[in-house]
């Protein structure tokens, strides 16, 4: 598991500087694609997505902004023009730079005291787990949004630290600092390693921890931003205590997700790394590999079982529920072997024209579905927990609940393929619920065993 957190720096006036930290309890989606290095097509690996529900395999900053829920918490920001992006990493290194964009890419061993930070992945185990840390360029151009190498740009400041000093001449515009963290339970993999080898390789094959980076595309309002760098100055980091933005809840954040849309397995038992990643350690650089997969475009799955043939039952979404106030008040029952049809064949014949699977193995029936706890449009909803009954199936989540319906007689009988959707941008500015700070696209590699 893995939980990300973007922080924005801020230099103020004087010699201080402020910043603000900003959460991503929840994931948007994990799959191979990245409209930024490859806009439209299948990426070369696997990437974790936070942010915007507007994510797709091409977007633009219009789309960014109409995004209708964020896995991160904070609605609105930015400073960044439109359209900015930039790349913080190499995917292919696999030993020390010793330069400015190297050291920005660090590991921090949490859990004990005396544990030094790193620039590649620790050879000694992380008792409180391992936090990932991406520091982003800050001198800009001051004339493209972006380069055909995401990276031109950009640079960090002069002298031999990353993340303080002045702005080359060429790079005379300093934009605020972008920090990403993101935090791996790889204590739980401890008797797994081998002496001091850790058993732990990024999706891009990389084994080293070299080769860690991050994707940032703007999609936050420029004037919010722009307030936020004013005013949110308090010494603690807080975003609570900055005035000039507004937050989902983590609840809010947990059910944005967005269906897979590259048709591949990338969970479970693997016989190889998604993508054409083989696992290499190093010193010398990774080599780009060239091949064909025969990986395409397509949703995958869905989290629902189609019963509109088979039972005249449709999937409306998946809702929220709450155990001091339930959301279905009729029977119900909690088993060791559900699955989605033994749910809707109990509510049927109990009656009920709803069924509500929740945490895995609970089944709940009603006739009535309450406005404040049914799906909402454009959301897919955290029911993310396999049924206890079929792994293969979706059984609702943690005060989430996946919901089904009686097809009227005679009437149309069709699942809500809607939610989890991106909205269509109708409009060229549609206030949205934009992602972390920045549209922020946390592009964190995820880590797999070896």
């Amino acid at each position: 598991m893995h939980i990300t957190y973007l922080s924005v720096l801020t230099a103020l006036s004087g010699s201080s500087e402020a910043f603000f930290r900003m959460s991503c309890p929840g994931r948007l989606v994990r799959q191979r694609l990245d409209p930024i290095v490859t806009p439209g097509g299948i990426a070369g690996h696997v990437h974790t997505v936070s942010g915007g529900a507007a994510f797709a395999p091409t977007m633009t900053y219009e789309g960014m902004r109409a995004s209708n829920c964020s896995s991160c918490t904070i609605k609105k920001l930015y400073a960044f023009p439109e359209g900015f992006r930039m790349v913080a990493g190499d995917p292919f290194a696999r030993s020390f730079g010793n330069n400015s964009a190297a050291k920005a890419i660090s590991f921090n061993c949490l859990g004990g005291p005396n544990l030094p930070e790193t620039n590649g992945m620790p050879d000694f185990n992380c008792p409180g787990g391992l936090r990932a840390q991406v520091f982003f360029p800050a001198c800009w151009n001051g004339k493209d949004v972006d380069t055909p190498d995401h990276r031109s740009h950009m640079s960090y400041p002069l002298g031999q630290e990353y993340n303080t000093g002045a702005c080359p001449p060429d790079f005379p515009v300093h934009m605020v600092s972008i920090f990403y963290e993101v935090l791996y339970d790889t204590a739980s993999f401890f008797d797994q390693w081998t002496g001091t080898q850790h058993p732990f390789v990024f999706s891009n094959g990389d084994a080293t921890g070299f080769g860690y980076h991050g994707d940032f595309m703007n999609g936050w309002n420029i004037s919010t931003l722009q307030r936020a760098i004013d005013e949110c100055t308090d010494d603690s980091g807080l975003v609570e205590r900055c005035p000039a933005v507004t937050q989902f809840t983590g609840e809010e954040c947990q059910a944005c997700r967005l269906p897979e849309d590259v048709d591949e397995a990338i969970d479970g038992h693997l016989d190889k790394l998604p993508g054409c990643n083989p696992i290499t350690y190093g010193p010398g650089r990774a080599v780009p590999q060239q091949c064909n997969d025969g990986v395409k475009l397509g949703v995958r799955k869905v989290n629902y079982v189609d019963l509109t043939a088979t039972k005249k039952w449709e999937y409306i979404g998946c809702g929220r529920d709450n155990i001091g106030d339930r959301a279905f008040t009729g029977q119900s029952w909690s088993r060791q072997n559900t699955t989605v049809e033994d749910c809707v064949d109990f509510c049927s014949d109990s009656g009920y024209s709803y069924a509500g699977l929740e945490y895995k193995g609970e089944c709940f029936c009603a006739n009535q579905l309450n406005p404040k706890y049914a799906p909402k449009d454009g959301i897919m909803g955290a029911c993310v927990m396999k049924c206890t009954g079929n792994p293969d199936q979706t059984c609702g989540g943690w005060a989430a609940m996946s919901i089904y319906h009686a097809c009227p007689a005679g009437g149309p009988c069709q699942n809500n393929e809607e939610f989890g959707k991106a909205p269509t941008v109708k409009a060229k500015r549609v206030m949205t619920i934009e992602v972390p700070k920045q549209k922020v696209r946390t592009h964190a590699r995820e880590i797999l065993g070896a």
